[in-house]
C-alpha cells in the first residue's frame, strides 16, 4: 500500500484500486464528488510534474470511463479536476514512488490505453444539486428540477420550477463561464433548443461568479450514467467499487500471478521489456504474492 498525503488531500494505491479522499478546503467539484475508488482497469495513465512548490499528480483514466469527465469534455479547471493532487515539497519522493507503483502494475495487468463504450465509474451519488447563476439544478435518479432564483429572467420565474423526467430528456450538455462569455447547464427534449439559455426554462445561466456553480457538471454527470443504462443497472449500491480493504489473492490468484512472471519473462527475453522495466514489473508482481 502507498499513500500520499497532502493539505490538497490524499491517494493511495494497493495494486487494484487508486483511493482518493479530497481535502477538507478543495475545490466544491471535489468536495461534492466526495471519495473515489478507481480501479486500475479504467487507468490510463498517470504523471507527477514537479514544480519549485512541490509538484502535481495527475490520473489519466481511459475516454469515456468516467461520466463527470465526459460531462466536462475538457473543460474543468485544474482545481476541480477529481484526478489531480497538488503535492507539497516534501512530498514529491512519494510522489514519484506512487507514479511507479502504478506504472508497474499497469503493465503486470496490461491494462489498455484506449477509450471504453461505456462507464466504467458511477459517477456522482443521487440526489445531486448544483448550479447557482439563475438557479439551481437538482436529480433525484429519475426527475431533473430546476429552481429560479431571483436573478432569473421573468419568462423563467413567471413558469415556476420545471420538472423534467429522465424519460423525456435526450441530452444534457454543461459549459462554463469563460471570460466574459456565460456558460450553461441545458436539458435537451429532443432535439438542440434554439433558444438562448438567458430564456429556455430547461436551461441554467452560469456566469462565473463563485466555484460553487462549476457544481452544475455533476448534475450533468448523474444524468449521463442513468441515460445510458436501464435505472436498476445504476444502483450507486450495486455499481460503486468497494471501499473496503482488498483481499489476498486465493490459489488461483497466485497461478494467475505466476503466469504473469512468465508472461514477463517471455517478454524480456523477446526484448519488449528493458532491463530496468523487467525487474520493476517483477518486483511488482512478486509484491503481490
Amino acid at each position: 500500500m502507498v499513500d500520499i498525503i497532502s493539505r490538497d488531500g490524499t491517494w493511495s494505491f494497493d495494486g487494484a484500486t487508486v483511493r482518493i479522499v479530497p481535502g477538507s478546503k478543495v475545490h466544491p467539484v471535489r468536495q461534492d464528488l466526495g471519495e473515489l475508488a478507481v480501479p486500475l482497469h479504467t487507468v490510463a495513465g498517470v504523471s507527477f510534474e514537479p514544480d519549485r512548490k512541490g509538484g502535481r499528480l495527475r490520473l489519466r483514466l481511459r475516454t469515456g470511463a468516467c461520466p463527470v469527465l465526459r460531462a466536462a469534455d475538457g473543460r474543468l479547471k485544474d482545481a476541480a479536476d477529481p484526478y489531480q493532487l497538488v503535492v507539497d515539497k516534501d512530498r514529491t519522493g512519494v510522489a514519484e514512488y506512487l507514479v511507479d507503483e502504478i506504472r508497474n502494475a499497469l503493465l503486470i495487468e496490461q491494462v489498455p490505453e484506449g477509450p471504453v463504450d461505456r462507464f466504467l465509474l458511477p459517477g456522482p451519488s443521487v440526489p445531486v444539486s448544483g448550479g447557482g447563476g439563475d438557479g439551481t439544478a437538482s436529480f433525484d435518479g429519475e426527475t431533473v428540477r430546476l429552481t429560479w432564483n431571483w436573478k432569473a429572467e421573468e419568462s423563467k420565474t413567471a413558469g415556476g420550477a420545471v420538472t423534467l423526467p429522465l424519460s423525456e430528456v435526450t441530452g444534457v450538455r454543461w459549459m462554463p463561464a469563460i471570460g466574459l462569455e456565460n456558460g450553461f447547464l441545458r436539458f435537451d427534449r429532443g432535439g438542440a433548443s434554439a433558444t438562448t439559455p438567458k430564456y429556455d426554462p430547461y436551461s441554467l445561466v452560469l456566469w462565473g461568479l463563485s466555484k460553487r456553480e462549476y457544481t452544475a457538471v455533476l448534475v450533468a454527470a448523474a444524468v449521463l450514467v442513468r441515460m445510458s443504462a436501464p435505472a436498476e443497472a445504476v444502483d450507486p449500491a450495486a455499481t460503486a467499487p468497494a471501499l473496503g480493504p482488498v483481499p489476498a489473492p486465493d490459489a488461483d490468484g497466485h497461478d494467475v500471478l505466476l503466469r504473469r512472471l512468465r508472461e514477463l519473462g517471455g517478454l524480456y527475453e523477446a526484448g519488449i521489456l528493458t532491463d530496468e522495466e523487467f525487474a520493476a514489473a517483477k518486483q511488482a508482481v512478486l509484491k503481490r504474492l
